[in-house]
């Protein structure tokens, strides 16, 4: 059956082809806005201030919340820092808050991330794992914890631990590609660092995959089913478009430029899609191999 689905965070990457993908299957897509509504489908909210009037809610079967301010697009200074967990917080308590005052059985879809696992060399990382160290576990653990107004209301609630996102525009590959069309794609460090990647559209059915499944509860890992370390990665993108995978970007040289986000490039993360896969998901990009192949046919 068609679902109305109100998404936060809807112009972002992955929020703007979730919504297309939504509609193209025949869902109602409702997104939420920071401004005042241009569109019959757009609801204002202030996650700031937390303000979300419930009664905007009306209808809505599901909630997939993907705002918040972006890790990687601004070096980390203290107040950015802050304005990484600010947003996280004050946008999930805002929609966990007014969806328990509604009072329908709304199925919630937050978003998180794999950076909660830390750096954890070859350990085998599942949903059961413990979080690691690191500023961006603490946020993640302070994120999710924010849903528990909507738990505690008794909705279902589903945390997707989105990893490296591959994908035609922005995320990692768009730093990559025009390095590695140059011929610089060697190793980012040492390049042994597990990178718990997934392509754009196995992220975004993956992420209607959850919307369908309210069973599905607690942290998703959004990851490909066997995850690659850095340096394959970078050595299969060098094959596919005939380039040699060689010329290292050393790890100082990376910190000095993207500073504390450097260590989500740096450190490794072997994730693994256990509980999405349990519940049936089928990936269309189970490999590298295959996620390449489809973005850059992407831009072809």
């Amino acid at each position: 059956m068609p679902q109305r689905v109100a998404i936060t965070g809807s112009t972002g990457l992955i929020g703007s082809a979730l919504s297309a993908f939504l509609r193209e299957r025949g869902d109602e897509v409702v997104r939420l806005v920071r401004r005042a509504p241009e569109q019959p489908d757009e609801v204002r909210w202030d996650p700031a201030s937390r303000l979300l009037d419930p009664a905007s809610l009306t209808g809505v079967t599901a909630v997939v919340h993907l705002a918040g301010a972006g890790v990687g697009d601004h070096r980390w200074t203290p107040s950015y820092q802050q304005q990484i967990l600010g947003s996280r917080v004050d946008g999930t308590t805002t929609i966990a808050t007014a969806l328990a005052a509604l009072g329908e059985p709304v199925r919630l879809v937050s978003g998180s991330a794999v950076g909660v696992y830390g750096d954890r060399g070859d350990e085998v990382l599942t949903e059961d794992s413990t979080p690691g160290g690191g500023f961006l576990s603490e946020v993640v653990r302070a994120w999710e914890a924010a849903a528990d107004p909507a738990r505690e209301a008794g909705l279902s609630v589903a945390h997707p631990r989105t990893g490296i996102v591959l994908s035609p525009e922005g995320g990692a590959l768009s730093r990559m590609l025009p390095l590695a069309r140059l011929g610089i794609n060697g190793p980012l460090g040492n390049g042994k660092q597990w990178w718990p990647w997934i392509s754009l559209r196995d992220t975004v059915s993956g992420l209607a995959h959850l919307v369908d499944h309210p069973e599905v509860e607690g942290p998703v890992n959004l990851v490909a089913p066997v995850p690659d370390r850095q340096i394959d990665i970078a050595r299969e993108l060098g094959r596919q478009i005939h380039r040699p995978a060689i010329f290292p970007a050393p790890a100082f040289g990376i910190k000095l430029i993207l500073g504390g986000f450097s260590d989500e490039i740096l450190t490794s993360k072997r994730v693994v899609a256990q509980r999405l896969t349990a519940s049936g998901f089928v990936h269309r990009d189970p490999d590298v191999a295959s996620a390449l192949r489809w973005v850059l046919a992407q831009q072809s």
